[in-house]
C-alpha cells in the first residue's frame, strides 16, 4: 500500500495521538514496532498519518501502550477502517484542502464554539455574502473557483443545519455585524439569516458589541470542534498563510478557557438577538 501523500486533519490527528499514548509510556517507535510486529518506519508512517491501520491492530497498540482510557480507545478505533468517501471529496484538487479539513473536523464533531470579529460565521452565511466575501481575494481568483468555494460553504452547513444537527455556540463581535459585504440589501438580508438561525434549538448567537472592551483573543477567527473524547479535540485558526490547526493538549485546555471567558463577555442569547435586530432596522 503506498503512503498517502497529503493525510487529511483528521488522519493526522489519529496519528498524534498515537503518538502521544506511545510517548507517555516512554517507549521509543522501534520498540512499539517489535511488539506489533511491524517496522519502525511503519510506525512513524502511522504517526504522521501517512498509514491507516484496523481496528485490530489499533487496539493492540493501545494494549502495548497500556491505555486504561477506554473511551478514547473506542473513539480511536471508530476512526479506523481506511478513508471513507464524504460530500467534500468532490471538491478536492478543486478548492484549497484546508477547506475540505475544516469539513472534516465539522463533521465529526459533537459540538461547536467559533469566535468571529471580522467575519459573520461560514455555517450561516447566504450565498451572496459567502460570494462578495470571495471576489475581494487578491489576486482576484478565477469565476469557476469562485462559484466552487461558495457551493462548499453553502454545503457546509449541513451540520448544523441538517438531521444531525450539531450544538453550535457562536461569539460575533459587533464589528462583524457591520461590515457591509456584497452591500446594504445583502447584508441586511445575511443578518435576518442569522436571526432565523437563532431560533434552532441547537444555535446559539452570543454578541460582544463595541462598548465590552478588549477581550481574550480579540482579532482572531477561531473555530473549535469537540470530538467525542475531549483528547481529541481540535482548533482550526485562519492565518494569513492558510488554515492552523491546533491539537496539543495544553493549548486545547487553554483555547476552552480563553472562549469561556468570551463568552461570559458576551450579551446573552436574547440581548445578541435583540442586537442584530436593532442592527437591520438601521441599514
Amino acid at each position: 500500500m503506498a503512503p498517502r501523500q497529503t493525510p487529511t486533519v483528521l488522519q493526522r490527528r489519529f496519528g498524534a495521538e498515537l503518538r502521544r499514548l506511545r510517548e507517555e509510556t516512554g517507549m521509543s517507535a522501534e520498540t512499539a514496532a517489535g511488539l506489533l510486529g511491524t517496522s519502525r518506519t511503519m510506525i512513524s508512517n502511522i504517526e504522521a498519518g501517512r498509514f491507516g491501520i484496523s481496528e485490530e491492530r489499533l487496539r493492540r497498540l493501545a494494549s502495548i501502550y497500556e491505555c486504561a482510557d477506554q473511551a478514547l480507545v473506542d473513539t480511536l478505533a471508530g476512526m479506523t477502517g481506511g478513508r471513507r468517501v464524504h460530500w467534500w471529496e468532490e471538491y478536492r484538487g478543486k478548492i484549497p484542502p484546508d477547506f475540505l479539513d475544516v469539513s472534516e473536523i465539522e463533521h465529526y464533531a459533537v459540538r461547536l464554539r467559533t469566535v468571529q470579529t471580522a467575519h459573520l460565521p461560514g455555517l450561516f452565511q447566504t450565498e451572496d455574502h459567502a460570494r462578495a466575501i470571495f471576489e475581494l481575494f487578491v489576486p482576484p481568483l478565477p469565476r469557476l473557483e469562485v462559484e466552487l468555494r461558495v457551493a462548499h460553504r453553502l454545503a457546509r452547513q449541513a451540520v448544523v443545519t441538517g438531521d444531525r444537527a450539531v450544538p453550535y455556540v457562536g461569539v460575533i463581535h459587533e464589528a462583524a455585524l457591520r461590515m457591509r459585504f456584497g452591500g446594504r440589501k445583502a447584508t441586511r438580508a445575511q443578518l435576518n439569516r442569522l436571526l432565523e438561525e437563532s431560533d434552532r434549538d441547537n444555535v446559539t448567537f452570543l454578541v460582544i458589541p463595541f462598548e465590552a472592551g478588549g477581550f481574550p483573543m480579540a482579532g482572531d477567527s477561531v473555530l473549535y470542534a469537540e470530538a467525542p473524547n475531549p483528547r481529541l479535540d481540535t482548533v482550526h485558526m485562519d492565518s494569513p498563510t492558510g488554515a492552523v490547526f491546533i491539537d496539543s493538549p495544553t493549548q486545547l485546555a487553554n483555547f476552552r478557557t480563553r472562549l469561556d471567558l468570551i463568552e461570559k463577555v458576551a450579551l446573552a442569547p436574547e440581548a445578541s438577538r435583540d442586537f442584530i435586530n436593532a442592527i437591520v432596522r438601521d441599514l
